[in-house]
């Protein structure tokens, strides 16, 4: 398949689903697409399909990272292999009476093969750190013209006590004896269709293989503590309002000298007192009275680089656009323009003198259309 569908969607579940209703859901897809029942050409694609969907739904961390940045979210930070760990398909094919050579069949590919069974195995040794996410609040002008802004935030760091080891300074780290420091334990069980190896985490050493002889006072022994870091942030110049930023390296450190996390800053751009947005584009409302449209005239009008003169020329009706090259925004295709809208008032309340010279000019006029205009 060449473009991935929304997991949701593949699932037939609704993006607020409780894991109960994505549970039962994979498992009614499952029963129909079962290779072995069902003989359609794309049946083991439809399968592969659902099973990925519920190997990311299922997963919480997993789950939100989907949420918030799309397939772009799993791909970026899970092989396809770590896709599928944690995940419970064990147990449920073995509540509906599949056997594990299914997936030996079809998934085997992806985990090297010659394995007997699916493994739902856990992550081992040094963790990737979690990623963070942020939001900073621009003006219009940074981001027409790009800046560095600054974003603090707390997150968890390499603890400066044992350096990210878990251990006090001056104790050993030593192999841990239940899983020999493997990481993880394997559980076989018979099934009618053969044996099915099931390997969790260690539950001693928690999947790291290691342990602290004497834990680390200031962390506990996970290797981190928190700490409140200022960062800078580049914001390229013509960024959009709603746009996430990637800093790679900038999340949550990796636990036992794991490989950091991203940070994704989400990019607001807040309201700008005379002027809108649109594309590249910005947009002003001016205001000119009636013989200013009519005799022409200049008027101030602010710009994303201060107040500019714009010269109204005579005749200029209501509605009317003026445009200002190139004062707009950088884009993809070039920069955009400014155009000013121009509304002409009409005053609400005249002077006696005032009156006395609009129907002067009414009847001026009046003479130059004739009868009929």
């Amino acid at each position: 398949m060449s473009e991935k569908r929304d997991y949701y969607e593949v699932l037939g579940v609704e993006r607020g689903a409780s894991q109960d209703d994505i549970k039962r859901a994979f498992r009614k897809l499952a029963f129909k697409y079962h290779p072995d029942r069902n003989k359609e050409p794309d049946a083991e694609d439809k399968f592969k399909e659902i099973s990925e969907a519920y190997a990311v739904l299922s997963d919480e961390q997993k789950r939100q990272q989907y949420d918030r940045f799309g397939h772009a979210g799993i791909s970026g930070a899970y092989s396809t292999e770590d896709i599928f760990r944690g995940a419970d398909f064990s147990s449920i094919f073995r509540e509906m009476g599949f056997g594990d050579d299914l997936f030996s069949r079809i998934f085997g590919g992806i985990f090297g093969g010659g394995f007997s069974g699916f493994r739902a195995t856990s992550r081992r040794g040094p963790r990737r750190g979690r990623d963070l996410e942020a939001r900073v609040e621009i003006t219009l002008e940074q981001a027409a013209f790009g800046a560095t802004v600054e974003l603090s935030l707390n997150r968890l760091e390499k603890c400066s006590r044992c350096g990210g080891n878990g251990a006090e300074p001056g104790t050993k780290v030593t192999t841990c004896p239940r899983c020999n420091g493997s990481g993880q334990i394997q559980q076989r069980t018979q099934s009618l269709f053969g044996q099915m190896i099931t390997v969790t985490t260690c539950p001693r050493c928690n999947g790291r293989g290691k342990l602290a002889e004497t834990p680390c006072r200031l962390c506990g022994g996970n290797g981190l503590e928190e700490k409140r870091r200022t960062i800078q942030v580049s914001v390229p110049e013509g960024i959009d309002d709603g746009v996430y930023l990637n800093l790679r390296g900038q999340g949550e450190s990796g636990r036992y000298g794991g490989p950091p996390g991203d940070l994704y800053v989400l990019v607001r751009i807040k309201p700008h007192k005379h002027l809108i947005r649109r594309g590249t584009d910005v947009i002003y409302e001016a205001e000119v009275s009636f013989p200013q449209a009519a005799l022409g005239t200049e008027i101030e009008v602010p710009t994303l680089k201060g107040a500019e003169s714009l010269k109204v020329p005579s005749g200029t009706q209501n509605g009317d656009i003026l445009r200002m090259r190139g004062k707009g925004i950088s884009g993809r295709f070039g920069k955009g323009d400014q155009l000013v809208h121009v509304t002409v008032t009409v005053p609400k309340r005249l002077t006696r003198k005032q009156r006395q010279l609009i129907e002067e000019l009414d009847r001026e006029l009046g003479k130059k259309r004739g009868l009929f205009g």
